[in-house]
């Protein structure tokens, strides 16, 4: 399959490029991008999408969400993260059915194709499910089996176990799935635990995704039952580990100095998730600063609301402005690294994706700025940054594949909204 876009206002995060490029054509053939040029000659393209006054920059890369989870939109008012967990979702999770896993995980892939994500990184359970899903729907998806052992030792050995299985069996399974050992969080998981899991990822060369610091009572959970700072767990139990750190709210100047010693650590920063839940606002103006590879994550759509990054970029930029009153502070063209070729550093994924260049999987977007709140554009990063909405995203290319043309999927929706309303309704 050879698709040619023709005419567009290419922002490639490239390092090896300039920052916007004008009257740009992009070829892909199969699922990587071949050439990008100016007058690539489209006679023999099977489609060429013209992109004329259009801008096509790289698919939006989640670092941090709990995929099946659109089924508990707005289920978090009036709750502290603690009560919202152990009163409402952990008792509807116990009724979820591996069809109900499948269902709730399609509807967030189609989210994600409808605002421009292309890659997301997964925390839950019942993972073959959502991998079915991601399948079907055509996403590129980093996913494992949620790991803790808290109160029961047993029970963490076998979804250890299940992890296990996942990786034996999907490791090298295609392009666009991906694993990673996802501990929850050290606040529910022993440090012997925690240490086989890290002996697991180290064997199997597989990154670690963790929560992370997220509010004042993880942390005094987690000091009674270590004995230490999380910081000085992680730094101890971590070292020579690629980890993704999911919020690290609670984290104060001298502890993020200590954090940036650990060179394979990664942020994934939650920022409108953190506000819902009244955790804070993490300090990733100083992360940058001590060079931490900071990327944007949604958390589940239970607490962020929704998948859409371009909302989570403009709360990112606003918020460390009004924090450190510097309104110089996260300039837009920053803040578009931290949702892609940043969100791919993360993942382990930067020599695929994370930016447009010769030899990358094609995963881009194509965005639609001919609208009434992003006219007239005087600086179209900023303008990206700050007005763009998920619909304002006209087509998405992933691994290749158009997964949705001129605003209209490739794929079906309305069953899936039927399906998820009766998933809700029954375990309510």
């Amino acid at each position: 399959m050879k698709i040619v876009i023709k005419n567009a206002t290419l922002i490639s995060m490239s390092e090896k490029r300039k920052k916007i490029e004008e009257n740009i054509d992009i070829e892909i053939i199969d699922s990587k991008i071949t050439k990008i040029a100016n007058n690539i000659e489209a006679i023999d393209a099977d489609k060429v999408l013209d992109a004329k006054g259009k801008v096509v920059m790289p698919g939006l890369i989640n670092t941090h969400a709990h995929v099946p989870m659109s089924i508990f939109r707005e289920t978090v008012d009036g709750y502290s993260l603690q009560d919202w967990l152990t009163k409402k979702i952990w008792p509807m999770e116990d009724k979820l059915t591996n069809e109900d896993i499948y269902y709730a995980s399609y509807l967030s892939f189609l989210e994600m194709i409808k605002t421009g994500t292309t890659t997301i990184n997964d925390m839950y359970f019942m993972t073959e499910d959502i991998i079915k899903a991601a399948i079907e729907c055509g996403i590129r998806l980093q996913t494992t089996r949620t790991l803790m052992d808290a109160g029961n030792e047993k029970l963490g050995e076998e979804r250890l176990e299940e992890l296990r299985k996942l990786v034996e069996k999907y490791k090298n399974y295609n392009d666009c799935i991906s694993l990673n050992v996802g501990i929850h969080g050290l606040y529910t998981s022993s440090r012997e635990y925690v240490q086989k899991c890290i002996k697991f990822a180290k064997e199997n060369e597989l990154p670690i995704h963790m929560h992370f610091c997220e509010n004042t009572k993880e942390v005094e959970d987690i000091e009674n039952a270590y004995n230490e700072k999380p910081i000085d767990v992680l730094n101890k139990e971590f070292k020579d580990t690629k980890i993704t750190l999911a919020h690290a709210v609670k984290l104060n100047e001298e502890e993020i100095a200590k954090l940036s010693q650990n060179k394979n650590v990664s942020v994934s920063h939650c920022p409108v998730s953190n506000l819902k839940l009244g955790c804070g606002i993490a300090n990733i103006s100083k992360m940058i600063k001590e060079g931490i590879n900071v990327s944007i994550g949604t958390d589940g759509q239970g607490s962020g609301s929704n998948l859409d990054l371009f909302e989570s970029m403009k709360y990112t930029a606003l918020l460390q402005k009004g924090i450190s009153e510097e309104p110089t502070q996260m300039p837009a063209y920053e803040v578009l690294k931290l949702a892609t070729i940043n969100g791919a550093k993360a993942l382990g994924l930067e020599e695929k994706v994370g930016n447009i260049e010769e030899g990358k999987q094609a995963d881009l977007i194509i965005l639609n700025l001919d609208t009434v709140v992003t006219k007239p554009v005087n600086d179209i990063v900023s303008d990206i940054l700050y007005n763009v909405k998920g619909n304002n995203i006209e087509t998405t290319i992933v691994n290749g594949k158009i997964l949705m043309e001129n605003n209209k999927l490739k794929i079906e929706e309305n069953d899936i909204y039927d399906e998820c309303k009766k998933i809700i309704r029954r375990i309510q």
